[in-house]
């Protein structure tokens, strides 16, 4: 069988291989950074070895969580910060002040880890969303802000704009949620290991769609 697949990638020989009936944010994200790595790992999974940048994350939002006092009883792997990036030399007490000084601490959230799932395309995007917060706007209506905490640096080039596609998800599956346009919904990463708050430029739900197609 290997053998046979080696013959076939070496041809050149497209390889079909179906799309699950969902995904989360941090696989479509994965997607849109590499759609050849990203199907082949689907057609053969392999485990991967444990991080402590993973660990790092999880115990950080766990933290900022608790911070906002809504702490939930989750299973460690399925927390928000799992994937994140590994922060360098910056330990969680560094973390946790640069979370401090950042204007976050002191708002009030909307929600707090909130689950979130739509549907695109007929697959179902999922994910936790670490923060909403509310505002109202000049006429009094309200404007959502979805904020994900990240425990590493903020991103650049393309990996950035992969990366946008989570805060898209997040934008789009809130606004169905709350019967909204997508454009009441912003978007920003807090970056803990820079003490930063990014902006991203958000794709709309046709991207999405683009980043889903490509895998098929």
């Amino acid at each position: 069988m290997l053998l046979d697949e080696r013959a076939r990638r070496g041809s050149g020989a497209d390889v079909d291989v179906p799309l699950p009936s969902h995904l989360s944010t941090s696989a479509l994200v994965a997607l849109a950074e590499d759609a050849e790595a990203f199907t082949s790992r689907l057609r053969r999974p392999m485990p991967q070895p444990p991080a402590l940048a993973a660990r790092r994350g999880t115990a950080f939002h766990a933290w900022v969580e608790e911070h906002f006092a809504r702490a939930a009883i989750v299973d460690v792997d399925a927390l928000p910060g799992s994937a994140d990036d590994d922060p360098g030399e910056g330990d969680l007490e560094a973390l946790r002040a640069a979370f401090l000084a950042s204007p976050w601490a002191a708002m009030t959230p909307a929600e707090v880890e909130t689950s979130v799932e739509t549907v695109i395309d007929g697959i179902a995007v999922r994910g936790r969303i670490d923060a909403v917060f509310e505002e109202r706007d000049a006429g009094g209506e309200p404007v959502w802000t979805v904020v994900d905490w990240k425990t590493g640096h903020p991103a650049t080039g393309e990996r950035a704009r992969a990366r946008a596609l989570q805060l898209a998800a997040y934008r789009l599956a809130w606004a169905r949620l709350r019967g909204v346009e997508p454009e009441r919904v912003r978007g920003a990463f807090f970056h803990a290991a820079t003490g930063e708050t990014t902006w991203p430029e958000l794709p709309g739900e046709d991207e999405v769609s683009r980043v889903l197609g490509a895998a098929r």
